[in-house]
């Protein structure tokens, strides 16, 4: 069945790193393009980082320069580097498989992974 599983949260400190992963099945992953998302306490979702089947990426202002996301096709997995982690970035993160088949999105997400930025 499809399934995206999320791993490497965990607590980290201020200024500390983390690489989330991402492991994807049941679906053709190089088709689609993939994102991370996160959701803090009282927040809305929002979008961190994305990355097209070909490889271009995107970032939201908050993480450009110290978050990088990548995607291995072969092992059907995305990747997202954190470094220079902030308190701010303190989160449940999500991962999105997304890909139009005709005029319907296919859109799958994952269970989420916690991280905290906390001294």
């Amino acid at each position: 069945q499809v399934q995206l599983v999320e791993s490497g949260g965990g607590l980290v400190q201020p200024g500390g790193s983390l690489r989330l992963s991402c492991a994807a099945s049941g679906f053709t992953f190089s088709q689609y393009a993939m994102s991370w998302h996160r959701q803090a306490p009282g927040k809305e979702r929002e979008l961190v980082a994305a990355i097209n089947s070909v490889g271009i990426t995107k970032y939201s202002d908050s993480v450009k320069g110290r978050f990088t996301i990548s995607r291995d096709n072969a092992q059907s997995t995305v990747y997202l580097q954190m470094n220079s982690l902030k308190p701010e970035d303190t989160a449940v993160y999500y991962c999105n498989g997304a890909r139009w088949l005709g005029a319907e999105l296919d859109n799958l997400w994952g269970q989420g992974t916690q991280v905290t930025v906390s001294s």
